[in-house]
């Protein structure tokens, strides 16, 4: 297996979503519109909310793709149109097939915006493909002690397995569309390498201090993103070699089998043709998505309790 080259790098764009918080995002873009099969890589704060600030993502549909969230900081509720609700503390995953369609909000808890606090994780977007655009929905909701960790044998680098393999441990995430999803932490000095499969995109984003990634090296800055030569031009698995920076960083480092097939997309909804997303519109507005329910007492109950991470299917 041969080292992947860069190809380039991607500064991430700063903005908001949602109902205002700040985010960086390297794609979509203008620059860079997909990195096949991932869709979008939004980076969430981290933000310092005073008491009674916190925001959120109010109620919103989905349709056509699976959504990644992972909270590094803070706390928020989810709450979904099919009944399912569950709060998410730092280091949890929830992973949630959209499908053929659901409506879902994500806010800070009570007791966080009560707080107030850092909230600092990210959503990240996986397409997918034609066959599966429409299939039930569906929930993955990990708590961090259930997510694999492994670290080299140096303990310069660690890394949580959210999805895929790598040193030696599986993800406990099933996932539709083929995808690896690893988060590492590198102290100075570390060193890892990576297997990429043959035909794979791989992408690598830096969340804090500085990377050094690829053969030959190249300097990776805390909020850019490295895109990585396609191993399929090999037709052989390839490898990503990550190095610390001189202070140490933390990166996401994102590959998966590209699908190759049209997108189109509309907000919330990503298909294959204009026509499925004015149907996709349309069965939202008729309320064939559903609505979420009410809130009742046991939900907010949930979302002060002291653990973390739960969920009601």
């Amino acid at each position: 297996m041969s080292p992947l080259r860069v190809e380039r790098l991607v500064r991430a764009v700063e903005t908001v979503e949602g109902a205002g918080f700040p985010i960086r995002r390297p794609f979509p873009t203008a620059e860079l519109p997909t990195v096949d099969p991932f869709l979008m890589l939004d980076h969430v704060g981290p933000v310092d909310w005073p008491p009674g600030a916190a925001l959120g993502a109010p109620d919103h549909p989905h349709r056509g793709f699976e959504t990644i969230s992972y909270v590094l900081e803070g706390e928020k509720v989810h709450r979904d149109s099919r009944g399912g609700h569950g709060v998410l503390g730092p280091g949890d995953v929830q992973w949630m097939t959209a499908g053929a369609g659901i409506v879902h909000s994500e806010m800070p808890s009570e007791r966080f915006r009560a707080r107030g606090g850092v909230a600092h994780g990210f959503q990240i977007w996986v397409n997918l493909p034609s066959a599966l655009k429409l299939c039930e929905p569906r929930y993955q909701d990990v708590p961090r002690d259930r997510i694999p960790a492994a670290a080299t044998a140096d303990g310069l680098v660690e890394v949580k397995v959210i999805a895929g393999e790598a040193l030696g441990q599986s993800a406990v995430i099933d996932t539709h569309t083929p995808v690896t999803f690893l988060h590492f932490r590198l102290r100075p000095g570390g060193h890892v390498v990576q297997p990429i499969p043959a035909g794979d995109n791989a992408c690598l984003y830096v969340l804090r201090g500085e990377a050094l990634a690829g053969d030959p090296s190249t300097p990776v800055p805390e909020g850019y993103l490295t895109l990585f030569e396609r191993a399929a031009r090999e037709r052989e698995p390839g490898t990503v070699v990550i190095e610390s920076g001189e202070a140490g960083g933390e990166c996401l480092l994102l590959a998966g089998t590209p699908l190759d097939e049209p997108i189109a997309r509309m907000g919330p909804f990503v298909m294959n043709r204009p026509e499925e997303i004015h149907q996709a519109i349309a069965d939202y507005q008729a309320g064939r998505m559903g609505r979420i329910p009410a809130r009742s007492a046991a939900v907010a109950a949930r979302s002060t309790a002291p653990e973390s991470s739960s969920t009601t299917p």
